[in-house]
């Protein structure tokens, strides 16, 4: 088995939740992309990140059944693991473009564009109960966010992820892609509870721009 550490991301305030991410810190180990997508649905991870050069934030992304331009709990998970390590790089760089990150006490950050995270629907419902009743995953096709306000005045929202590629991953605990998504939507800063367990900060920036922040652990 390739070298990998494995973290939780986006873990909640009292250290449960957290979508597992697997990290190969040397990339060199396995240098293409057929053989990078074999082993990301072997680890069966939502998502696998390689890092291919640490010092310039180059890193590669891949779900079990797809290599993607831009996710949001790879990015905040190897930027942390950078940090932890001392090696953390002030901008990381997915093959979608230059994502700038750094640090704010136990919160790690990122900042992207919705159009890096095509694909993703989002759908309202009316509560969070209805948001929790759902099937996983609901039926239909396409990768859907579902989603109900806790608390509109607050920014508080409910979520739960099923990307329905036909691949392992059947529900997503905590996706940073998808909360830059709905944070575009609906143009204002956001604290999502997704998953389990897990908790996810947005901030609108202009221009198109989100950050998404949260916690993240050794699994």
């Amino acid at each position: 088995m390739i070298d990998h550490v494995v973290l939780r991301v986006f873990i909640g305030p009292d250290g449960r939740g957290g979508n597992p991410l697997g990290v190969v810190t040397d990339g060199t180990q396995v240098p293409g992309t057929d053989e990078r997508q074999r082993l990301a649905a072997e680890l069966g991870y939502s998502e696998t990140v390689f890092v291919d050069d640490a010092s310039r934030g180059a890193v590669d992304i891949y779900t079990p059944s797809a290599r993607l331009p831009f996710a949001g709990h790879p990015l905040v998970g190897v930027s942390w693991l950078l940090g932890e390590r001392g090696q953390r790089a002030e901008v990381l760089r997915p093959s979608a473009g230059d994502v700038p990150t750094w640090t704010d006490g136990d919160f790690t950050w990122i900042r992207g564009r919705a159009e890096w995270a095509s694909g993703r629907r989002t759908q309202q419902y009316a509560s969070a109960a209805e948001v929790d009743a759902l099937p996983a995953p609901p039926p239909g096709e396409g990768w859907l966010y579902a989603w109900a306000w806790l608390d509109e005045a607050g920014g508080r929202v409910r979520a739960r992820a099923f990307p329905r590629r036909g691949d392992n991953i059947v529900e997503d605990e905590a996706t940073g892609a998808a909360a830059v998504v709905l944070t575009a939507e609906l143009g204002r800063p956001l604290t999502i509870h997704q998953g389990a367990a897990s908790q996810i900060l947005t901030r609108p920036r202009g221009d198109g721009w989100i950050d998404v922040g949260g916690r993240a652990a050794m699994a």
